[in-house]
Formats: structure tokens, sequence, C-alpha cells
């Protein structure tokens, strides 16, 4: 009974000791804690300041960019990255200023391996972003252009380290990867401002060649959107000898950046006073001549022919 009661002292005294190691191993964390507190404050006061601070910075440059470059698309990109560095550049102050400086060495150091995993698990990413980089200082578009890679087909409207953001235009947005961009075709309509814009029309054989493709120039020199310098001439060729009609083909030019809409009403515009002083020179715009196949027993048929149909 004496040996027990022995050994539940000694149970009890181990536990009051290690109850004891617990409590100075707290107190002594909540002493460092108390001393390391204004540092913390300090450092994580830093890296707010150091974000305001970048944000600021970030939004002077990219308006001097813009104002040196008239790129908006390099301006925001070199923005974004001086963003990036300013705010390393805190977060590593505020650990230096806070004691955990041997924490910073070991993020660097850990930062470098996790980069090569990183590079391996996440290629297209890596690839995306480094295509952005190089878009950034060199591509075959800018802000509003028109461009078309591979089916998609829009304008531009922003570009980031990972994609070209364009809006079709019928209001999708399409988000294209930089790698894509960088490697594939890329069509821009609008990059100098100018767009060819054609269509045909089709007149009767027995009416004058010549009198039409000259109402129609003569549209073209008169309409104020169509370009008229040397290099942007329009005009009026023979296309085509189709089944039913002469077919004409008539090219001109157009300036603007909003190759979808704009040039494509102005076209409209065009091809509706073609046609009405056509009509109004009795020249014919024939239909096509479609072969006609009856099936049945009817040997025989009428056939109304009005001849004010012509002239309707």
């Amino acid at each position: 009974m004496l040996i027990l009661l022995q050994q539940q002292t000694n149970i009890a005294n181990e536990a009051e000791k290690s109850l004891d190691l617990v409590k100075d191993s707290v107190q002594d964390h909540y002493d460092k804690l108390l001393s390391h507190l204004p540092s913390l404050i300090v450092g994580l006061l830093i890296i707010i300041l150091g974000s305001l601070l970048a944000k600021i910075i970030t939004g002077i440059y990219q308006k001097r960019f813009l104002n040196k470059a008239n790129d908006p698309l390099m301006a925001k990109f070199l923005s974004r990255t001086v963003q990036l560095i300013l705010f390393l550049i805190s977060a590593m102050l505020a650990l230096e200023v806070a004691g955990l400086s041997s924490v910073a060495g070991a993020i660097l150091g850990a930062a470098g391996g996790a980069a090569l995993i990183l590079g391996f698990a996440f290629q297209d990413i890596g690839k995306n972003f480094l295509a952005g980089i190089i878009l950034a200082f060199n591509r075959p578009f800018n802000i509003n252009d028109s461009i078309q890679i591979d089916s998609h087909f829009g304008s531009v409207q922003a570009m980031n380290f990972r994609y070209t953001h364009i809006k079709t235009s019928d209001g999708r947005d399409i988000f294209i990867p930089n790698s894509d961009v960088l490697t594939k075709p890329v069509e821009n309509y609008t990059i100098d401002g100018f767009y060819r814009m054609d269509f045909i029309v089709g007149i009767g054989y027995e009416d004058d060649i010549d009198q039409a493709k000259d109402i129609i120039q003569k549209i073209l020199d008169e309409h104020p959107n169509v370009m008229k310098t040397a290099t942007h001439k329009s005009f009026v060729i023979e296309d085509e000898l189709a089944a039913s009609a002469v077919n004409l083909k008539v090219l001109f030019w157009v300036a603007t950046k909003d190759y979808k809409v704009a040039s494509n009403v102005l076209r409209g515009r065009i091809i509706r006073e073609v046609k009405n002083q056509l009509v109004a020179a009795n020249i014919n715009l024939p239909a096509d001549i479609r072969e006609l196949k009856l099936y049945g027993t009817e040997k025989n048929f009428a056939i109304k022919i009005d001849q004010d149909a012509r002239n309707s």
C-alpha cells in the first residue's frame, strides 16, 4: 500500500513539473511576442503603406508611360510590373523590420526551388506570362484594333500577363492566351485605320457597261466617307460573266477603326445608292435565272407575263 502511494505521488510530481514546463514555455513565447509586437505592428504598417504607395506611384507612372509612348497596353503592363516590384520590396522590408530576416531569406530560398517545380507544373501559365512580356514591347495590334486570331474576331479591349481580351461585334468577350497570340497568325484589319470594302452588282447583258461603271464611280467619288488618296483609290471593274448578268465588282477604301459596324454601315449605304441610281438610269439588275422542273401528269400549263413588271 505504501509503495502504491509513493508511485501516485511521483506521478503527480511529474505531471506538475510537465505542467510547469508548459506554462513556462507559453509564458516565454508570450513574452517574446510582446517584445516583438511593436516590430510586427510596424512591419504590418509598412506592408499596408507600401501597397498604398505602390498604387499611387503606379497611377503616376501609368500616365507618364501613356503620355510618352501613347500605348495603353504597354503603359498598363509596365505600371503593373512597377506595382509588383514595389510590393515585394515593401514586404521584404516589413519582414526585416519585424525581425524576421531569416524568414525572408528562407522565403527567397524556397522561391527558387518552388519556381522550378511550378515551372513544370504550370508550363502553360509560364508560357502565357513570358508571351505577355514579349507582347508588351512588340505586338501587331493596339487598343481598339480589329483583329482575328484563328476563328476569333473582335476589337482589342485589354492585355495582361496571361491573356488578351477582345470583344466581338455581337458583344461576346473572348480571352485568348498570350502564347496563342504570340505564335499564331494575327490578322489586323485596322492597324493603319484603313480598310478596303467591296461588293458585287450585276447588270443586264443588254445594258451599257461603261455607263453603269460611270454611275457607280461617281457615287464613290462624291461620297464624303470614301477615301480618295493616291494609295487608297476606289474603282469598278468587270468581275464575271454570270448566267443572267454581267457582274461588276465595286472596291473602295474607308478610314475607320470600327471595322465591323461603321464600315459595314457605310457599305450598305453605298449599295443602296448604287441600286437606286442604276434603276433610275433604266439599267437592269436581273435576278438569277432559275430552271423549274414540274413533276406530274399535266403536259400543258399557262404562264402569265406582266409587261409592266420591268418598269415597276
